[in-house]
């Protein structure tokens, strides 16, 4: 046999030195631009890479470069200072934006007025940090850090080679802070609730008549390939206040508010708050809910940050492994299916992911509140 060669090195020699031979100055950085351009549950999970930045360096001012959603979850990050808002043209998944490379020098010249000396640029397994790194190098940022699986030359001034694809998210993040030498304390994820929020919330609950616990349902998600059907959704709620003496209170957006009529009646003692609440109010709703019982999408994350007990409806969408909680008391329920991790936004299978039957939902939820203390132990049952 004919020896084959070595296969070439993913990042070449001197890219793989560059952190060693180009230290960070930190103690003269003052301005950081952290980029995360996605959704809203994306960024509320760079909250601990962003304390870790803020707890090291509390002498740098710290901006949030992020998307109109992923700026909704800002009120909630006290260590970040200001937000920069756009829609990059690399993100635009559904090819919206129109032609218009104007548009692209007004960004650069955005970020160049920030005058920062340093981008930390998040991403997720699935995404490049070439087309943020680039915009940063042309608006005259110095450092640009982030993590990538492909050669980019010298668009990333300090290239960071990646952790493994099943690598929880969260960690994703920390394991760049940490790459270029800032400590990280607290791993976990924490959120901070405005006094305004949290009065709104209760102020919704009274007038909804809710008294006492409540479950807090989400029942939407961005996804499509993510959303448990509703009718099936409604029936395993009615099994769980027929043995639950609490309350369940729906949460969404409009779109999800316009399912909910369409729906028809809703069990007893349930109320739908979807349409009334912005992201810091449904975090409030989240923080004082006995359980939160969700798609795998933003409310599983803003359970976990709250450390209140959470059912998720997890679609095969998705490798558990990089989105599940890390701190709270969960379940994750689903069927086992060959197409899955799929990354689609529609199904083509009927969500066979989700084919999960009303009382094993409900089942869960009431495990769960009884290890939690706030229902009575089950017996011995069988699903339906």
């Amino acid at each position: 046999m004919i020896p084959l060669p070595a296969p070439a090195p993913l990042f070449p020699p001197e890219s793989q030195a560059v952190l060693q031979t180009r230290p960070i100055a930190w103690d003269d950085v003052r301005r950081v631009l952290a980029v995360r351009q996605d959704n809203r549950g994306d960024v509320l999970l760079c909250g601990p890479a962003l304390r870790a930045i803020k707890e090291a360096r509390p002498q740098v001012h710290l901006t949030l470069w992020t998307s109109p959603a992923g700026a909704e979850v800002w009120p909630l990050l006290p260590w970040v200072d200001a937000v920069l808002v756009s829609r990059p043209l690399w993100q635009d998944v559904a090819g919206r934006l129109p032609f218009d490379p104007a548009r692209e020098r007004r960004l650069i010249a955005r970020l160049r007025r920030g005058g920062y000396d340093v981008a930390i640029i998040f991403t997720s397994f699935a995404q490049s940090p070439f087309p943020p790194a680039y915009a940063a190098y042309l608006a005259g940022i110095p450092v640009r850090i982030g993590q990538s699986k492909e050669f980019g030359g010298g668009v990333l001034s300090h290239p960071v080679p990646p952790p493994p694809d099943a690598l929880h998210q969260a960690e994703r993040n920390l394991r760049l802070v940490e790459a270029v030498g800032l400590p990280v304390g607290d791993r976990q994820l924490a959120l901070s609730l405005p006094p305004a929020a949290r009065r709104r919330a209760a102020r919704l609950l009274r007038r909804a008549g809710v008294a006492g616990s409540y479950l807090l349902v989400t029942p939407g998600a961005s996804c499509p390939a993510r959303r448990y059907p509703l009718d099936r959704l409604l029936q395993a709620l009615a099994v769980v206040l027929a043995a639950w003496p609490g309350w369940a209170v729906l949460g969404g957006d409009r779109a999800e508010a316009e399912r909910l009529a369409a729906a028809g009646p809703l069990p007893p003692r349930t109320v739908s708050l979807a349409g009334q609440t912005d992201l810091p109010t449904l975090a409030a709703l989240v923080a004082g809910a006995a359980l939160v019982l969700t798609p795998n999408t933003l409310a599983m994350h803003l359970a976990d940050a709250s450390r209140v007990p959470v059912v998720v409806l997890f679609a095969g969408t998705e490798l558990e492994c990089q989105w599940r909680p890390r701190a709270t008391r969960h379940r994750l329920l689903r069927r086992e299916t060959p197409c899955s991790p799929c990354y689609r936004f529609d199904c083509p299978y009927g969500l066979a992911c989700l084919d999960l039957p009303p009382a094993r939902v409900a089942r869960a939820v009431l495990e769960l509140l009884a290890a939690a203390g706030t229902a009575p132990a089950l017996q011995p049952g069988r699903e339906r």
